[in-house]
């Protein structure tokens, strides 16, 4: 198997990305518009949200992957689950850091046990759980259905943190419901921007994590 960045057309593409990350910062830097009362705060909003949506894009990649796993018994999708839920993880984690920063000059405080936060730690720490599950040994074959198994049933959780802000009471809710569609050029441009970029990330970290463990794997 050939090393991933020994084929030439994966060089193209990490130099794309790396490419228009540089745009997308430099635009959100110097193009967005400042927010009244949110000033450079609001600029987190094009890292915050696009890494939810990556991390919510990865964690349904898991969830496919259970199941094709199942149905055509290949490890192949272990390879591709495993890889998107150690990313998705990642990106969750990147949420869970700069929710907070971005939350503070709005709220006052950096953390509030409201629905969608609190449901959106919980997927994160389900999915430690999941990467505990798998460091635990044992027969690989029932660890990885097992896994499997866990995945599937960990993306329950994705449609909850969405419909948190409509499910619970508007008292206990500080989430911003934010509709895009609604928002100025200024805002609504640079986020789409934004999530291209985080999106064509994520496939380029797909496709590299998934490389490494299959060449792990062919070992």
């Amino acid at each position: 198997m050939k090393l991933f960045f020994s084929i030439r057309n994966n060089r193209i593409f990490v130099g794309f990305i790396a490419a228009l990350f540089l745009i997308n910062l430099l635009n959100i830097i110097f193009n967005t518009p400042m927010i009244l009362d949110q000033h450079w705060a609001q600029k987190i909003f094009y890292v915050h949200v696009p890494s939810a949506w990556v991390g919510f894009l990865s964690y349904f990649i898991v969830m496919i992957a259970g199941f094709m796993l199942f149905i055509k018994n290949d490890d192949t999708w272990d390879d591709i689950g495993l890889a998107a839920a150690e990313i998705g993880t990642f990106f969750m984690g990147l949420v869970l850091i700069t929710g907070p920063i971005w939350a503070k000059p709005i709220w006052g405080t950096f953390w509030i046990w409201e629905p969608r936060l609190t449901t959106t730690l919980i997927l994160f720490l389900f999915y430690l759980g999941y990467f505990m599950f798998r460091s635990f040994g044992g027969n690989i074959e029932r660890i990885r259905r097992q896994a499997a198994a866990l995945g599937i049933l960990a993306f329950i959780n994705v449609p909850i943190i969405f419909v948190s802000v409509q499910f619970w009471e508007p008292e206990i809710q500080s989430h911003p419901q934010v509709e895009m569609a609604s928002q100025p050029e200024g805002i609504l441009y640079p986020f789409i921007f934004s999530l291209i970029s985080f999106t064509l990330l994520y496939v380029l970290m797909l496709r590299y994590r998934s490389h490494i463990l299959r060449y792990k794997n062919s070992q």
